[in-house]
């Protein structure tokens, strides 16, 4: 039998051995970082507090809000505080939550942005039945449905993946704790629960991706049959970065857990990884928001009412 140890922390892939250009990194990813939380932020506490942001869409946007944030908070802080301690270590248990973590979040956040798809489905196809389809009940069901897949497959793939031998070196090539990464380090020779998880994982984002695409087709559908004018060019404008914002997220996610593994880290690898855990938590409150009408007009009904009470104040 192989002479197993027990492994009690694991190295994270450095940046950089340059102490300057870590540091450069650690404030860069920090900028990134807090843009990303005052984003997500303004968007939970508008779609609160308005009364006219109650609706589906926007039930749905504080929800997608609130896992973006917590997405970016799982990697990003961890990454920043190694880079300023220059120091590489996470424990065993702390891999362990911020891969379920990563998992959970990503996962409900590929549910979610199904079901958005389908909200503007409903919305802009079928507008005369939109109140009775997308009621309050039928929303909390269908986030509850996008946490349950997401909590669902962050429990298989930690399982899986932490059930494995680890008793060789422990240097993760990657910046937070990765399923494909972890792979690597096993010396397990079987893989079949995190391969049957994987395999799970990948039908779970393939059938989320087809529903996406069929509820984007149809309302391409019915926005060109509209004569050509504002809603057309609304409808495309607004539809068309939402669908390839979901397309990137999906399909570096895909790039991740299928490519070939390889020996030595990648900037390929890094880039994946950036790009569907941080890069969508900072990018997605401006694409789905941010440019939105409703939105704007909210941020602006509070900036001017603390102005005025600063006003009345002195």
């Amino acid at each position: 039998m192989m002479n197993q140890t027990l492994m009690m922390e694991f190295l994270l892939v450095r940046f950089t051995e340059s102490l300057m250009l870590l540091r450069l990194h650690a404030v860069l990813f920090s900028l990134i970082y807090l843009v990303a939380m005052l984003e997500n932020l303004i968007i939970i506490f508008l779609t609160i507090l308005d009364q006219h942001l109650h609706t589906p869409m926007y039930f749905f946007l504080r929800h997608l809000s609130f896992l973006d944030l917590c997405l970016i908070s799982a990697t990003v802080p961890k990454s920043v505080l190694n880079s300023i301690t220059f120091t590489d270590s996470i424990s065993f248990l702390g891999c362990a939550l911020q891969l379920f973590l990563v998992v959970l979040m990503a996962g409900s956040e590929i549910g979610i942005l199904t079901v958005m798809s389908y909200d503007r489905y409903v919305a802009i196809c079928r507008p005369l039945h939109y109140e009775a389809v997308m009621s309050r009940g039928a929303c909390v069901q269908l986030m509850a449905m996008s946490w349950l897949s997401g909590g669902a497959l962050g429990i298989l793939y930690s399982a899986g993946t932490f059930s494995l031998n680890f008793c060789g070196p422990n240097k993760i090539h990657q910046f937070f704790c990765d399923v494909p990464a972890l792979l690597k380090l096993t010396c397990s020779e079987k893989h079949a629960t995190i391969n049957v998880s994987v395999a799970i994982g990948v039908c779970y984002a393939f059938s989320c991706l087809v529903c996406i695409v069929v509820s984007y087709g149809y309302i391409f559908s019915t926005a060109l049959k509209i004569p050509a004018g504002k809603n057309q060019s609304r409808a495309f404008s607004t539809c068309l970065p939402h669908l390839i914002v979901v397309s990137a997220f999906l399909l570096t996610g895909a790039v991740a857990y299928l490519k070939p593994a390889s020996d030595e880290p990648s900037f390929l690898d890094l880039l994946v990884s950036i790009i569907y855990s941080v890069v969508p938590p900072t990018l997605n409150p401006i694409i789905y928001c941010l440019r939105n009408k409703d939105i704007k007009s909210a941020l602006g009904k509070i900036l001017w009412n603390i102005k005025s009470s600063q006003v009345i104040e002195r």
